[in-house]
């Protein structure tokens, strides 16, 4: 039997090396070198933002004919993506009890966030934003290609799951007014989360990242170290 001495070691060593994972999760770039982008002066570029809070990560795309075109079920679901004021499409994809259980943390309750440390199906979150202040902590700015942004909104794009044929808005799942809840590909889990999402979308978007961000934390620092 495992003497209670080495089992308190075994016990101490867990934090060290879960921290030593996201240290390297972090450092580790990946991909591993830049991607090589062809005729880059000439190019046209679109801005993108990435939004981060100390659990999750979103990523913005400008409100134009083109991002309208490409996600018509938004305005068909009612969100306000024609209003004059509207200056940004924000997606976010996470776990479904938790994400859309708990707007703010005076809403946390003990069964969505236990599907959110474990296992749960997955939504997609989209938001209309207005203008967002710039420069912030919680804010950064990229520049991306064309070819990089179109691959962008196709992976955006196949995040959200057809019911039926179609993509509808989850019923009664809302935060605000401006925002709805979509049913959403793949699983969620603590290893694999909304900010690992954020993560390989940027991945799609020709930026680096780190090998694994499962915090916002490690994905802006990973960002900032490599683009």
């Amino acid at each position: 039997m495992m003497s209670f001495k080495r089992a308190m070691r075994w016990l101490l060593a867990i934090p060290l090396v879960l921290a030593l994972v996201a240290i390297a999760g972090t450092i580790l770039p990946r991909p591993l070198w830049p991607v090589a982008k062809a005729g880059e002066a000439f190019e046209q570029t679109h801005r993108i933002l990435v939004l981060s809070n100390p659990i999750h990560t979103d990523i913005a795309i400008a409100v134009d004919p083109e991002t309208l075109a490409r996600f018509p079920f938004l305005a068909e679901s009612g969100m306000p993506v024609a209003h004059p004021n509207a200056r940004w499409l924000v997606f976010g994809w996470g776990g479904r009890a938790f994400y859309i259980e708990t707007p703010t943390w005076a809403d946390l309750k003990p069964m969505p966030l236990i599907k959110g440390l474990t296992l749960d199906r997955s939504v997609v979150h989209a938001d209309v934003a207005g203008e967002i202040v710039e420069p912030s902590d919680r804010v950064r700015s990229f520049e991306i290609g064309n070819g990089e942004y179109q691959r962008l909104l196709s992976y955006i794009e196949a995040s959200f799951k057809p019911q039926d044929g179609r993509i509808a808005a989850i019923p009664g799942a809302a935060y605000g007014q401006n925002d709805r809840f979509f049913e959403a590909n793949g699983w969620f889990s603590a290893a694999v989360g909304c900010n690992t999402w954020a993560a390989a979308a940027l991945r799609e978007a020709g930026l680096q990242t780190g090998w694994w961000n499962p915090l916002p934390v490690s994905l802006s620092a990973s960002l900032d170290l490599y683009n």
